[in-house]
C-alpha cells in the first residue's frame, strides 16, 4: 500500500495509473457496445440477454469495479490536467503546432467531463429510467424488461437520438487522443510506427463510435421498430 501511495504522488505513476484505468475503461465500451447491438438480433434476444445480465450474481461485484475504475480514471485525469494548466499559467500568445500539443490533447479534459456528463445522463435514462420512465416500465410478451422497446421508443425522440449521436462523437475525440496517449505512457510509442498506432487507434475508436451510433440512427431510419 505504501508503494502504492508513493507511486500515485508522482506525475509517472498517476499516469500509469490513468492509461491502465483508461484501457479498461475502453475494454468495457467494447463488450458494452455488442451487448447493446443484439438489438439487431431483434427483442427477444435483447430482453433474454438483458435478463441474464440482470441475474448474473457477479453483476454487482462488476459494477462496483467499473465505478471505481472510472472514478479513479476522472480523478487521475482532472488532477494532471490542473497540475499541467498550474505549470503553464500564462497561455502563449501564437499558437505552436508540434506532437504534443495538438487539438485534441487540449480538449482532453473538456471532452473527458463531457464524457463524464454523458454517463450520467445516460444512467439516469437507461439504468435507473428517471428519463423518460414511462418507457423503462415496459414489459415484453415474456414477462421480461422490454429493453428493446425502451430504446427502441426512447431513440424515436429526435432530440434523445441527436444527444447520444454527438456524445458518441465526442466519445470519439477523447478515446482518439486516450489511445495515443496510452500507448506513450506505455513506452510503446515510436515515430517509426506512429502511423500504426495512430490507425489502430482510429480502428478501435471508429467501432465503438459507429457501433454505439448506429443504434439511434438505424431507428431513425426505421430500421429498428418496435
Amino acid at each position: 500500500m505504501n508503494r502504492l501511495a508513493g507511486l500515485l504522488n508522482t506525475s509517472i505513476g498517476q499516469k500509469l495509473v490513468l492509461a491502465g484505468s483508461g484501457l479498461a475503461l475502453i475494454g468495457f465500451l467494447l463488450v458494452h457496445m455488442l451487448g447493446n447491438l443484439t438489438i439487431f438480433q431483434g427483442r427477444e434476444v435483447m430482453n433474454g440477454y438483458a435478463h441474464w445480465l440482470q441475474g448474473h450474481p457477479l453483476l454487482w461485484l462488476a459494477r462496483g469495479g467499473l465505478i471505481g475504475v472510472f472514478l479513479i480514471h476522472t480523478t487521475l485525469a482532472l488532477r494532471l490536467a490542473w497540475a499541467n494548466h498550474r505549470s503553464r499559467p500564462i497561455q502563449y500568445s501564437h499558437s505552436r503546432q508540434n506532437q504534443e500539443t495538438t487539438i485534441l490533447s487540449r480538449y482532453i479534459a473538456l471532452t473527458g467531463l463531457l464524457v463524464l456528463a454523458f454517463v450520467v445522463y445516460h444512467l439516469l435514462h437507461f439504468t435507473l429510467g428517471s428519463v423518460q420512465p414511462e418507457h423503462s416500465r415496459l414489459v415484453d410478451a415474456n414477462g421480461l424488461h422490454d429493453v428493446y422497446g425502451m430504446v427502441v421508443r426512447s431513440f424515436e425522440v429526435p432530440a434523445v437520438a441527436v444527444s447520444y449521436i454527438v456524445a458518441m462523437v465526442v466519445l470519439g475525440f477523447h478515446l482518439f487522443h486516450g489511445v495515443r496517449s496510452l500507448f506513450q505512457t506505455f513506452g510503446l510509442f515510436h515515430e517509426t510506427y506512429d502511423g500504426t498506432i495512430r490507425t489502430a487507434g482510429w480502428v478501435v475508436v471508429g467501432l465503438i463510435v459507429a457501433g454505439n451510433a448506429s443504434i439511434p440512427i438505424s431507428v431513425w431510419l426505421g430500421l429498428i421498430t418496435v
